[in-house]
């Protein structure tokens, strides 16, 4: 059996040795021998002719459908080589051809291009195949075509055997640029990559989002469909739908072929490298092959117009692919290229600045609604796919804005109504401390103001409220550092400062009227003015320094609000703002209940009242002030404690030295010392009967529990006898309680006045 296969092979070869070399004459087109051979490949017919046969013989079938462009370009090649071989450019040195039709077939140009690598002086029916061909001489030195990127791809895989010069002048396809797979491929053409680029460009200039898009079912149609896509995707455009058509129709109406003919042939195109280095110039203008071996030669943008029911084609601008602009050559072809803009294509109307597109159902993305930028967004363009955000810290926009703008910035100005108002109550309050400062002073020796602890602490206490009142204008204007640290601390220390002397007097006033010696003896002991308000005083001291050194107040921009940033102190540590307060409120609760004990003293000398009342409204104030300053916020915070100061403020001023201040001016004959006197003896009788008659009482009730019950005989005379003994107690309870009250009368003057 293996010697029948071999004997069978042995036999086929010498058949095929035997027969000669022979071609068809419908598969080669046009040939002419030469010193140096160039290839052709032209699709001169349209197709082959279709076979009823099946199965068919192998073989190269008849062509039909007569190109006559591509027989131009066929007869151009032939020319161009005559005038070369016509000419002195290669002296002694004659340019041959060899063209075949491919029929727009890859399987014949395949054919074709094996003949191409022929053994120089061979028989063009023999390949040799070998591992290596560097010493191998092909018949044919450099090939010309094919037109289809389909046939040239397939061409260009078995030249590349060789590595045979290919250079085709219509085939456009991406993919041959991609020097790995094609290394011997180079042409006169753009890649499609370019004109893709090119069509991507006039569309986005022409305002167009909604297009379709028609491509031959090749190679060369469906990448050019793949890249487009890309770049139509790239500028925000739409493919409404894609039609294939098959590959190779000649159909003018449908299909109108650009064709570039081969300016020159260069005789020493056997040299790849030399191809690849080859410069040359046409009505002034360079051609030239790139890395990819694409050649510069760009595009020309066309229009059909129908003119009386037939189609014409006008060249209106030009591509240059390296800068990516159009050219035209006159105003006309420019207004031309312009009036695209006035074709609506396009799925939806665009949005206008401060919109956005939404999305509909579509699955095409250039199908949307406009919608409106929502607060804080804006939108600067037409057609923007979503609206920008604002930087919510310096920025606001309202709805359906193009541009951000920027935040106010507020805090209580000096301008601001409310400000001038809380100003014009605290200079009210100033000069009602100098008003009572001079009255004070220039009644130096009266009752009242001795009885009020003396010109010293009077003139303190009045400093207290003149920086109490002072304070108050920290609070208003621009925040600075200084002014949020200052405006705390000179309240806080001047209101403890004041609430520390009130304390010293509601002390003394309660230890001058107190008629228990136990009491008398503790508060004795305890009041020492001047210990107490340093201590009390320095307490607060600390405490706000304290907070200055480790939590100090500091400026703060408050964003949140949208429209307005709010400049405002950031009080550091609540912990230590609450404490400067509740230390405050401790001293007051203290001096309110000393004072409370107090109340009931003389008329002319109630001041004990008047320092309950002042306490009342401090509490009632700052109690009020937490809830409220904790649910305000803006410009106006800092207001709310202003307000709170000057209540608190203006009631005690108004409860220390108001009634002394009508005393002083209106009852003036009350304010003398006999007046005092008599008002305090009267006071001091009083508490004395009240003090006897509790006595007398309890002595009463005690005589009545010892007393043992009598008979019911003597009766009468039983009755008598305690009747003489309780009013011998009364008498000399009387006089004991008598001499004890007015030993403390005159121990209480001494201490009053």
């Amino acid at each position: 059996m293996a010697l029948l296969i071999a004997l069978i092979t042995c036999f086929v070869i010498i058949l095929a040795t035997s027969q000669p070399c022979q071609t068809p004459d419908d598969f080669v087109a046009a040939t002419s021998s030469g010193h140096i051979m160039i290839g052709g490949l032209f699709a001169i017919h349209e197709k082959l002719l279709s076979s009823e046969d099946f199965p068919r013989p192998p073989g190269i079938q008849k062509c039909v459908g007569f190109e006559i462009s591509v027989f131009l370009q066929t007869l151009a090649m032939i020319h161009s080589i005559e005038m070369i071989n016509n000419s002195t450019l290669l002296s002694g040195v004659k340019l041959g051809y060899e063209i075949y039709d491919t029929c727009t077939e890859v399987t014949v140009a395949i054919a074709a291009a094996l003949k191409f690598l022929s053994k120089f002086n061979g028989c063009r029916e023999i390949t040799e195949f070998k591992c290596n061909y560097s010493s191998y001489t092909p018949r044919v030195k450099a090939v010309i075509g094919a037109g289809y990127s389909e046939i040239s791809m397939a061409v260009s895989r078995i030249l590349n055997l060789q590595l045979m010069p290919q250079v085709s002048y219509e085939s456009t396809a991406e993919i041959l640029s991609d020097k790995i797979r094609f290394p011997s491929f180079l042409r006169t053409v753009p890649s499609d990559f370019y004109q893709t680029k090119a069509m991507a460009h006039l569309i986005q200039k022409s305002g167009w989002n909604w297009i379709g898009i028609i491509t031959t079912d090749d190679d060369y149609g469906r990448q050019a469909l793949n890249t487009f896509v890309v770049q139509t995707v790239a500028n925000n455009v739409c493919i409404a739908f894609k039609e294939v058509l098959p590959a190779f129709i000649s159909d003018d109406t449908i299909e109108i072929r650009i064709n570039q003919t081969l300016e020159k042939i260069i005789a020493e195109a056997h040299l790849l490298e030399v191809l690849k280095n080859v410069t040359f110039t046409d009505g002034g203008n360079s051609f030239h092959f790139d890395a990819h071996g694409d050649m510069n030669t760009g595009y020309d943008v066309v229009f059909w117009k129908e003119v009386n029911g037939h189609m014409t084609i006008t060249k209106v601008a030009q591509y240059d692919l390296k800068n990516d602009v159009f050219i035209t050559t006159d105003q006309e072809t420019k207004n031309e290229l312009q009036n695209l803009k006035q074709i609506r294509s396009k799925c939806s109307k665009e949005c206008s600045p401060g919109q956005m597109k939404k999305t509909t159902r579509s699955q095409h993305i250039c199908c949307y609604e406009c919608v409106n930028c929502p607060e804080n967004h804006y939108s600067n363009q037409t057609d923007m796919d979503h609206c920008l955000l604002c930087n919510n810290k310096t920025h606001w926009a309202p709805v359906k804005s193009t541009t951000c703008f920027e935040k106010e910035v507020e805090y209580l100005n000096w301008n601001d109504f409310l400000a001038i108002l809380l100003l014009a109550l605290s200079l009210l309050g100033i000069m009602f401390v100098l008003a009572i400062g001079i009255i004070f002073t220039r009644n130096l020796n009266t009752p009242v103001v001795k009885s009020s602890g003396g010109l010293m602490v009077c003139y303190v206490i009045l400093l207290c409220h003149f920086l109490n009142f002072t304070s108050t204008g920290f609070f208003i204007g621009e925040p600075q550092d200084f002014t949020c640290k200052t405006r705390q601390t000179l309240f806080g220390v001047s209101f403890t400062l004041c609430i520390s002397c009130i304390l010293t007097k509601s002390l003394k006033i309660l230890l001058a009227f107190s008629f228990d010696p136990n009491l008398q003896n503790f508060l004795r002991g305890l009041y020492k003015p001047i210990p107490i308000i340093f201590t009390c005083t320095g307490v607060q001291v600390v405490i706000c320094t304290l907070w200055l050194i480790f939590a100090a107040p500091a400026v703060e921009e408050d964003v949140s609000l949208p429209r307005v940033i709010i400049l405002e102190c950031e009080e550091g540590s609540v912990l230590a703002f609450g404490t400067m307060l509740g230390y405050i409120a401790i001293l007051a609760f203290i001096c309110f209940i000393f004072a409370f004990k107090g109340r009931k003293l003389p008329e002319n000398y109630n001041e004990a009242k008047f320092i309950t009342f002042g306490m009342l409204i401090y509490f009632i104030a700052w109690i009020t002030f937490i809830p409220v300053y904790a649910t305000t916020f803006g410009k106006h915070l800092p207001a709310v404690e202003i307000i709170v100061i000057l209540i608190s403020n203006y009631g005690i001023l108004c409860c220390t030295f108001f009634p002394k201040c009508y005393v002083i001016l209106c009852k003036q004959d009350t304010n003398t010392k006999s007046a005092f006197l008599k008002t305090i003896y009267t006071y001091s009788s009083h508490s004395a009967d009240s003090l006897a008659m509790s006595h007398v009482s309890l002595d009463s009730t005690h005589s009545s529990n010892t007393m043992t019950r009598p008979s019911s005989g003597g009766k009468p005379a039983a009755r008598q006898k305690s009747r003489d003994l309780q009013t011998q107690a009364l008498e000399h309870t009387f006089k004991e309680n008598a001499t004890s009250a007015s030993k403390t009368w005159s121990r209480k003057r001494n201490l009053s006045i």
